[in-house]
């Protein structure tokens, strides 16, 4: 299964990093936008691009589906394509989706993602699940036939998120206390790794929370959310990692792909400037952690 398969090309690339494309229109080169003269073509050039000059640098990319749904049918269109490029130029591919609001709404969306022709082809989901249970178990049963993951946000990087994931609840953080439910839901889905197709996504901004999250859960795959927020650190991200440096993954974003904003150039290098990106965090792990 699928998990497997990004734990190993961590192992290869000896990156721990993967590179969210969630953009907007200042993210992205004004010679670009210029010459496409809409946002949608700018985007999908943008992220073309970045692709292609990304590939055999980090494990896996991801992509929020919301985001392209409010291009329109475009938008939509155009994830499709990038969904598949990114499968083809080798990577782990996790599509961000929305989190659904009852469990007729998340089995809906969990038939629709494991179609055998579905336009969304990806290797791991990426969803909440605050609305309890509801949530994810329709997500389970779909797993192991399909060879996908899934990622469940437990604690978000958001300054404000301490304000109700790490309230106390009958003596556990409401974030554990969803870690303890997907911790059973998942037991029995841990592959030949040892680790869980259902995955948890933690926060780069709380060394706390991953640091819990790693020792309580050793069989819990972990997707460190906001690695390059500026309340988070490379120090922070170490903690998620078994001391084998398995075990987890981190998501970068504009740090990379808007990375020739840092160099005050006008874009024409910015796939250039997001690999040395890529490069400076790679060697930034490596003070840390070590991959085997």
């Amino acid at each position: 299964m699928a998990i497997e398969k990004l734990q190993e090309k961590i192992r290869k690339l000896k990156n721990p990093c993967v590179v969210d494309f969630t953009a907007d229109l200042s993210h992205i080169p004004e010679y670009i936008v210029q010459e496409e003269r809409d946002f949608v073509h700018a985007y999908g050039r943008f992220c073309t691009e970045l692709l292609e000059g990304l590939a055999g640098k980090i494990a896996g990319v991801r992509f929020s589906f919301a985001s392209f749904a409010l291009m329109g049918n475009d938008g939509l269109t155009l994830l499709s394509r990038l969904l598949s490029q990114a499968e083809n130029l080798g990577y782990y591919v996790i599509l961000d989706i929305p989190e659904a609001l009852s469990a007729m709404g998340a089995t809906g969306m969990a038939n629709a993602m494991f179609a055998s022709e579905t336009p969304w082809e990806c290797d791991g989901i990426l969803t909440s699940a605050y609305v309890g249970s509801d949530g994810i178990k329709p997500w389970i049963s779909g797993l192991k036939e399909s060879g996908k993951d899934l990622f469940v946000v437990l604690r978000t990087a958001n300054r404000t998120a301490p304000e109700l994931q790490d309230l106390l609840t009958g003596g556990r953080l409401v974030y554990m206390a969803l870690a303890d439910q997907l911790n059973r839901l998942g037991t029995p889905l841990i592959g030949r790794n040892g680790y869980s197709h259902v995955a948890a996504v933690g926060a780069a901004s709380s060394a706390d929370c991953l640091r819990n999250l790693r020792t309580k859960y050793p069989g819990m795959f972990l997707l460190i959310d906001g690695a390059d927020y500026p309340n988070s650190n490379i120090k922070n991200c170490s903690f998620a990692f078994d001391r084998l440096g398995h075990g987890a993954v981190a998501c970068m974003g504009v740090s990379v792909t808007a990375a020739w904003k840092n160099e005050e150039s006008d874009g024409e290098d910015y796939v250039e400037a997001a690999c040395k990106s890529v490069d400076r965090i790679k060697k930034n792990f490596a003070r840390y952690i070590t991959i085997l």
